[in-house]
């Protein structure tokens, strides 16, 4: 029988049991079980919703470390052949929070078997896919009690190869908005069109209109990206569609496209009612602020990984990935960065299979580099 590092096992367990969003009630306990069994003597815990603070005191602290990890999962049906594959129907940890969770556990049991001088604050938050966990757990009474100094992230990076870390200072992540669109008409026979007003040629012409924001609105060195995932319309083949819902997702690069974006997507749709005779509201639902990684930290933890025996570290391109651990590196100084897990299928993908060879070598990284920042 095959003999496993203990985090890839739990990694598996969590693989098991993904949750969305405030509703991780399983993965809580599961992570409350696992840190109960650690010594006490310097461990504060505190609930915080679904999810959870630890504080690991140190022997003789100066400053907090944070570090975050995410634990909720993706309303994705698994098409994995994993032995362990998720046991929620519809749900997965398609984006790696099964990695994360497991890397911070044995990175937490590191630091209260070997403390270092200054406080760690692990922080396992939920709700990063959706609506948005960061923002409200950083403005908690539990945060302000205790407010890190500085914080950490990392997030797994399929395209990478185990052992590759990749970061750079700046704007590492892009803004982005969820975007969702109503529209409503008037239904009626499929053979009487002249008395309707279709919301599914409606939708369909208002999804054109958008691409076009990107083409002619926005400075073709600005990064933006408008992408409707999915539409939602219609009962029947033979009945015109009273109703229509865009869902969807803006990226930009910056807080200016963001903001023009938005109004052209306002100018459209209200150009849509008036030419459609419809209805439209719109919903930008979940805003998530770019990450933007301190510069001195980043490249104090470049260095350090560019001597670690540990991993190797290259400089990365700005991603459109949206992360809500942007809230928390804008209000405290930070950084988050990429770890190389191998993977065939990419982030989000109901076949993604990251190689876990990546759990341990990211714990004995991180262990390594609090170490050396907690004990300076």
């Amino acid at each position: 029988m095959e003999t496993l590092h203990p985090f890839i096992n739990i990694r598996r367990d969590l693989h098991k049991i993904p949750e969305l969003g405030f509703e991780e009630h399983k993965t809580q306990q599961y992570l409350l079980d696992y840190i109960s069994l650690l010594p006490q003597n310097y461990l504060q815990v505190k609930t915080w919703r679904t999810g959870i603070f630890v504080k690991v005191n140190g022997i003789n602290p100066t400053k907090v470390i944070g570090y975050r990890a995410d634990i909720d999962g993706l309303p994705i049906e698994e098409e994995t052949d994993y032995p362990f594959r998720s046991e929620h129907p519809g749900k997965m940890h398609a984006c790696g929070h099964d990695f994360h969770m497991s890397i911070a556990l044995g990175v937490l049991t590191n630091i209260v078997k070997e403390r270092i001088k200054d406080d760690v604050l692990f922080i396992f938050q939920p709700a990063e896919e959706g609506p948005g966990g960061a923002l409200p757990m950083l403005q908690s009474e539990i945060m302000k009690q205790w407010r890190p100094d500085i914080i950490l992230g990392l997030h797994i990076a399929p395209e990478y190869p185990v052992g590759t870390i990749a970061t750079k200072e700046g704007l590492l992540f892009a803004n982005t908005s969820e975007l969702f669109i109503d529209l409503k008409g008037k239904g009626g026979h499929a053979a009487y069109p002249h008395l309707t007003n279709d919301m599914i040629v409606t939708a369909c012409t208002l999804v054109t209109q958008l691409q076009s924001i990107v083409s002619r609105n926005v400075n073709p060195l600005d990064g933006v990206v408008i992408t409707i995932g999915k539409i939602t319309s219609g009962t029947v083949q033979n009945i015109i569609a009273e109703k229509a819902k865009l869902e969807g997702t803006i990226r930009t690069l910056s807080d200016q496209s963001m903001v023009r974006v938005k109004q052209r997507i306002e100018e459209l749709v209200k150009g849509i009612e008036i030419g459609y005779q419809c209805e439209a509201k719109i919903d930008y639902g979940a805003m998530y602020y770019q990450v933007y990684n301190h510069k001195e930290l980043t490249e104090e933890f470049m260095d350090f990984v560019s001597q670690s025996k540990n991993g190797k570290v290259i400089e990365c391109k700005e991603a459109m990935t949206g992360e809500d651990f942007g809230y928390m590196v804008k209000d405290i100084p930070g950084f988050m960065f990429w770890l190389g897990v191998n993977s065939e299928y990419g982030l989000h993908h109901s076949k993604l299979q990251p190689s876990e060879e990546a759990i341990p070598t990211a714990i004995d990284l991180l262990t390594d580099y609090l170490k050396y920042k907690g004990n300076l």
